[in-house]
């Protein structure tokens, strides 16, 4: 897993994200619409998955963090993660949020913690993800960076 690498996903490039997200369950309503990042992760030319975030400031919101079904249970998730995280802080957030309906316990090994959705700062509350795409069982989960 050394030789993993994120790459940048133009906003006019989603096709590949939005059929791995769709096939996922995971939200693509939103996908094109600005204050999002989104990365390709690779392994030389093999597809390993994809994430991203979105938002402005100090806390942005963790997004569509999938690993190919071929790629699942090799270590992948976590070294994705890291590398989101490390892009978060370079880019001045000090806090990632995120929901999940399945994940959850993926992302309190690394860190995560739940936290009420309703103490969620502004920008993260009024998200399409908040308000529309994840329901309101979803877990809320945030890191301090």
């Amino acid at each position: 897993m050394t030789g993993l690498a994120a790459t940048s996903i133009p906003a006019a490039d989603l096709d590949e994200l939005a059929d791995t997200l769709s096939v996922a369950g995971l939200p693509t309503a939103d996908l094109g619409e600005p204050g999002r990042a989104f990365f390709r992760f690779h392994e030389d030319t093999i597809l390993i998955g994809f994430g991203g975030f979105e938002g402005e400031g100090a806390d942005r919101l963790l997004r569509s963090l999938v690993v190919m079904p071929g790629r699942r249970g090799s270590g992948f998730g976590r070294a994705m993660l890291l590398l989101l995280e490390g892009e978060a802080r370079r880019t001045g957030v000090d806090r990632l949020h995120l929901l999940t309906n399945t994940a959850a316990p993926f992302f309190r090994t690394n860190g995560y913690r739940s936290a009420d959705r309703s103490s969620a700062p502004v920008t993260i509350a009024a998200s399409r993800e908040f308000t529309a795409l994840c329901p309101a069982l979803a877990t809320y989960l945030v890191k301090a960076l």
